[in-house]
């Protein structure tokens, strides 16, 4: 998490910040997404040693970290994504979800970051974001081994997994 704190405090202009400020009016309840658009310009903060970067390579750092759904609305934002690369086509990762799972959330998400560019907007401090940074890192872990009885903030919810026991079902 440290690491991640300290890439994107390299952000020289602060668009990730302005973009994610952005989501948290518009989407509040979607955390997932307003920390894609925390993290949306990490491939350009982030350089192979061959002086490039893809922002496949960058969605692919941060997905041990905070989840299949952030690194996918990460990769699938994009302005440099080839073209031809549908939303709706699925990516091939056996994450259990379609690109088109997400379509709405990244149309948001490119509209916020598109938004973020108009100069004056008042995001607040990046350190503002790093509980809801753990927060997402900690439900990544989670659905990553959802027989942890000892979950202090419960089982996973939303499509990953469900709050209804089998039994109500």
């Amino acid at each position: 998490m440290l690491e991640l704190m300290e890439l994107l405090r390299a952000d020289p202009d602060d668009q990730g910040l302005r973009t994610a400020a952005l989501l948290r009016r518009s989407r509040p309840f979607d955390k997932e997404l307003q920390i894609a658009g925390l993290v949306h310009r990490l491939e350009r903060l982030l350089r192979l040693s061959d002086g490039t970067v893809t922002v496949g390579v960058a969605a692919e750092s941060i997905r041990p970290l905070l989840g299949e759904r952030v690194a996918r609305l990460v990769r699938l934002q994009s302005p440099d994504r080839p073209a031809g690369a549908d939303v709706g086509h699925h990516d091939g990762y056996s994450d259990g979800y379609s690109d088109g799972d997400d379509a709405e959330a990244v149309a948001t998400l490119c509209q916020a970051r598109d938004s973020a560019v108009a100069a004056g907007l008042d995001a607040g401090v990046l350190e503002d974001w790093q509980p809801l940074l753990e927060l997402v890192a900690a439900g990544s872990c989670r659905a990553a081994s959802p027989g942890n009885a000892l979950d202090p903030l419960g089982p996973p919810r939303g499509p990953r997994g469900s709050s209804v026991p089998d039994g109500a079902r």
